[in-house]
């Protein structure tokens, strides 16, 4: 696959392959499925503390607003604290702004509703990097941020 330059600094950077992508993306789902799980667990332990063990089942919409907030939680504090989720480190992929900076709030939390909208369509939304000559996902130009391939670390250091 070919790879696009990224400002970062002085430095030019590549856009990570699809497969690197797709290993980072597997890596961060099973956090994020452990994640949701035990913030499910959570919410459950509460409702029947509060019930006194009369109701011992959450409402489908509760599980559905925990879901959809642990999964957006996970992704913005990992982007707003460096750039990279569990996954993208192991992965040596970063997530900037198009100038190569650190990504702003707003343009995190945009992605994250950018990428529920690129699954949303089948997932064509992902596989746009396949054909964009830029390897740029829907949610990149949406939240105007796009991933890096980050060099090799010198192991000596």
């Amino acid at each position: 696959m070919l790879n696009s330059p990224a400002m970062t600094g002085n430095k030019k950077s590549s856009s990570p392959s699809l497969l690197r992508r797709l290993a980072a993306m597997l890596y961060d789902a099973f956090l994020v499925l452990a994640l949701v799980a035990a913030v499910n667990a959570a919410a459950l332990g509460v409702v029947v503390h509060i019930t006194e063990g009369e109701q011992q089942l959450l409402d489908s919409h509760l599980v559905q607003a925990l879901t959809v907030l642990s999964i957006v939680g996970f992704f913005c504090l990992f982007w707003l604290r460096g750039g990279q989720t569990l996954g993208m480190q192991a992965w040596r992929i970063k997530l900037v702004d198009f100038q190569g900076g650190p990504p702003s709030a707003g343009r995190v939390l945009l992605r994250c509703l950018g990428a529920f909208l690129s699954a949303a369509c089948l997932g064509f939304g992902y596989l746009w990097c396949i054909i964009d000559r830029k390897h740029r996902y829907w949610h990149d130009y949406i939240s105007g941020t796009e991933l890096i391939l980050l060099p090799k670390r010198d192991k000596r250091t």
